[in-house]
């Protein structure tokens, strides 16, 4: 089977990290790399991170260095040095530096590597990298083959955006007539119910004050009612992730972890339905707080999120490979007893699975909507 039939079943993998990394799996023994490595940009922040990896030298399995910091490929994407023909062999100021600091060893005798600017049409994406220690310039039949699955990985990190625009947009159009459907039914109705209350009231003549006495306290509980239900009209329509769905919360918020800590993030999303905003919300602030945590204790790698809905349950795994701890021996900080009051608050449980060197799971469940 031809390299770009293997790359096209590769980047058919519907989450994006897992579909890259299996892309740089099949072109690594196509070309005999010996690493390989996908820069994609953040267009928000207008900044890289490091969105796949394959074999990664020692040096540059350090997480510190491989934050978003320009390097020298990256300086010349900005600079518009990359044209889909200015495909060639660059020495690489990160594996120049892993040289410098700690020895060739470091790198593998990797010293450079060729690159590939990413781009659909008109829109720069990212960096392709590869990288090999004997032979490291590329023939030109390989050249042109990094060049071509370029190409291919371009229109799957467009594909991926758009998808996830739609859902973004079909979701947000969703909560928006919700929020009108609650306002021309249930809000209505509940006025017109005061407003015959209070009609009520004024002209009861049997027992009129016991009755008025009964009467006002429905009239209060009515106005309660319809302004706590007000509440939750304007909840629907200012979503408390600022306009984001979780999902798109979710993606902005590790890409912005892997731009600063260098660590590698796979996201995995699988949400059926629409979510209400208070457990969109806690869960976006449970993922948080367990990135924070895997920043400054865990020393890790990589982390895995998987975030999973079926309409009934959401679920929420946040799992690194770093040095780990001993949940009984530990006392439970800020950070965790807030995760797992959140939880709780939504009707849930929240657990912490780890030990010396194995890594931590933090694993959340509750119910899609609060009790």
């Amino acid at each position: 089977m031809s390299v770009f039939f293997r790359i096209a079943d590769a980047l058919s993998e519907p989450h994006l990290e897992r579909a890259l990394e299996q892309t740089l799996n099949v072109l690594a023994r196509d070309l005999r790399l010996d690493a390989a490595w996908v820069w994609l940009l953040d267009e928000e922040r207008n900044a890289f991170y490091l969105a796949a990896a394959f074999d990664l030298p020692p040096y540059l399995r350090e997480p510190l260095h491989m934050t978003g910091e320009p390097c020298w490929c990256m300086q010349a994407f900005f600079n518009g040095e990359f044209t889909s023909r200015n495909v060639d062999v660059m020495s690489c100021s990160r594996l120049q530096e892993g040289i410098e600091e700690a020895g060739a060893g470091a790198t593998r005798g990797l010293r450079s590597h060729a690159s590939v600017a990413l781009r659909f049409g008109d829109r720069a994406l990212g960096l392709l990298n590869a990288a090999r220690s004997q032979q490291p310039a590329l023939s030109p039949h390989e050249l042109e083959t990094l060049e071509t699955a370029g190409a291919q990985i371009g229109i799957a990190v467009e594909r991926s955006r758009l998808a996830e625009l739609a859902a973004d947009a079909a979701r947000a159009e969703e909560r928006v007539s919700i929020a009108r459907e609650l306002h021309d039914t249930v809000v209505q109705d509940l006025t017109a119910v005061a407003l015959h209350l209070e009609n009520a009231a004024a002209k009861v003549q049997t027992s009129p004050h016991r009755a008025a006495e009964r009467i006002g306290t429905a009239l209060e509980l009515t106005r309660a009612a319809l302004e706590s239900l007000r509440r939750n009209v304007e909840g629907l329509r200012d979503d408390p992730l600022a306009g984001e769905t979780l999902s798109s919360a979710l993606a902005r918020l590790t890409r912005e972890f892997i731009s600063r800590t260098g660590i590698q993030v796979v996201l995995d999303l699988h949400i059926e339905g629409i979510l209400p905003p208070n457990v969109e919300f806690d869960s976006y602030r449970i993922v948080s707080e367990a990135l924070t945590n895997v920043e400054r204790h865990a020393g890790a790698r990589r982390v895995q999120i998987s975030v999973r809905s079926d309409g009934q349950t959401l679920s929420i795994d946040v799992d690194d490979d770093g040095t780990g701890f001993d949940p009984a021996a530990s006392s439970t900080g800020f950070g965790v007893r807030g995760m797992r009051e959140r939880a709780n608050a939504l009707g849930g449980t929240l657990t912490i699975e780890s030990s010396r060197e194995t890594g931590t799971l933090v694993r959340a469940a509750m119910p899609v909507t609060s009790p």
